[in-house]
């Protein structure tokens, strides 16, 4: 997890906006807020679902689906409405949620 952040970290100073016209950069700041948000919605998903009774393994799991739904949707509504849909989006997708639930699987069970 250090090691991402340190990654996060170097690169920020090379962050690009995907409004410039840019080709899709792995490193640009549409790629840090799939990071965040799919970060963010994995957490808010997995307490949401251990407040209402989930077991730990179960909560973890659906908030998994629920993560990766949330930005298999964003892509899809990209295509559609003529958005930049992108695999590497999904793929920071994909990171944030690996990255959200390694530390709660350091939260108290």
């Amino acid at each position: 997890m250090r090691g991402l952040m340190l990654l996060f970290a170097l690169h920020t100073s090379r962050l690009r906006s995907a409004d410039d016209g840019s080709a899709d950069s792995w490193f640009a700041m549409d790629k840090a807020k799939h990071f965040f948000m799919a970060a963010f919605v994995q957490t808010v998903s997995f307490s949401a679902y251990r407040a209402v009774g989930l077991s730990y393994r179960h909560a973890l799991v659906g908030a998994t689906v629920t993560s990766s739904a949330v930005g298999i949707g964003k892509e899809l509504y990209d295509l559609e409405t003529g958005g930049d849909a992108s695999w590497r989006d999904l793929t920071w997708d994909g990171v944030g949620i690996a990255a959200a639930s390694v530390l709660l699987t350091h939260t108290e069970k």
